[in-house]
């Protein structure tokens, strides 16, 4: 069994053939994916999707760092407005992304901590976005304490000792397509890092991994990311499908 923590298969890139999608996931074994949230638009997609394929779609709701804007306090109220009404596996994704625009740093980091917050109040664990804002997604971690907190860090891109950082606070590592990427040198960082810390995930449609690097990323392909994982750890990829899915299950208790 395979479970991807991670996809966004609910956006229109497959309209048109998402029942299509999910058959071929579920024969590659993939019989789970957690749908995360990006803003108020997405949020009935996400729900819709689960509720169409209730035994294999599971939604998040959060709001995705980069939806953060002049309406924040809207995007929020939504989101808690939803938390109350409905029954999701987690609060995600949620975060910080210093990459394309650091005009709302500050609104950032107040979104993350409510995120945070409401994570605790409903017992839920997150799903966390980083994005060239490592110390500042640690520094707001810290600022809300770790206490009754569990999560990942998705598609992870850090350095073997932030992984470790991560890890020390018992968190989970996302693992994605980028592990498959040749120059990416995520493949090194995964392979310091034990199995047991691990979870899989496509980001689909994003970061496909090789060998259809370049197309749409689905559900299907996070068969890939295990199979390099076992690769560089030197195990069964059987064992590597059982640890990593038993992970997932534990932490959105699936």
């Amino acid at each position: 069994m395979l479970i991807d923590t991670h996809a966004h298969i609910y956006a229109e890139d497959f309209d048109d053939d998402i029942d299509v999608v999910i058959r071929r996931a579920q024969d590659e074994g993939v019989e789970k994916i957690l749908l995360p949230n990006v803003d108020k638009d997405s949020v009935q997609r996400v729900i819709s999707l689960s509720e169409k394929y209730p035994e294999v779609c599971y939604p998040m709701i959060g709001i995705h760092p980069t939806s953060v804007k002049e309406d924040y306090q809207e995007e929020l109220d939504v989101v808690e407005k939803w938390l109350k009404s409905y029954g999701f596996v987690a609060i995600g994704e949620i975060g910080i992304d210093l990459y394309w625009d650091k005009t709302f740093v500050e609104q950032q980091k107040y979104v993350f901590a409510k995120q945070m917050q409401w994570a605790k109040e409903y017992g839920l664990p997150i799903a966390i976005h980083n994005r060239d804002g490592f110390d500042t997604t640690m520094e707001v971690l810290r600022s809300e304490g770790f206490d009754n907190l569990s999560g990942v860090f998705h598609s992870f891109s850090g350095t073997v000792e932030q992984a470790k950082e991560v890890i020390d606070i018992g968190f989970k590592i996302g693992v994605s397509g980028v592990v498959t990427f040749k120059n990416a040198g995520m493949d090194k960082v995964i392979s310091e890092i034990p199995v047991e810390h691990l979870v899989v995930e496509t980001d689909a449609p994003y970061l496909t991994p090789v060998p259809f690097r370049g197309k749409r990323n689905e559900s299907a392909y996070v068969s890939y990311v295990a199979k390099k994982i076992a690769e560089v750890h030197n195990m069964d990829i059987k064992a590597v499908e059982d640890i990593t899915s038993s992970n997932a299950s534990k932490l959105f208790r699936l």
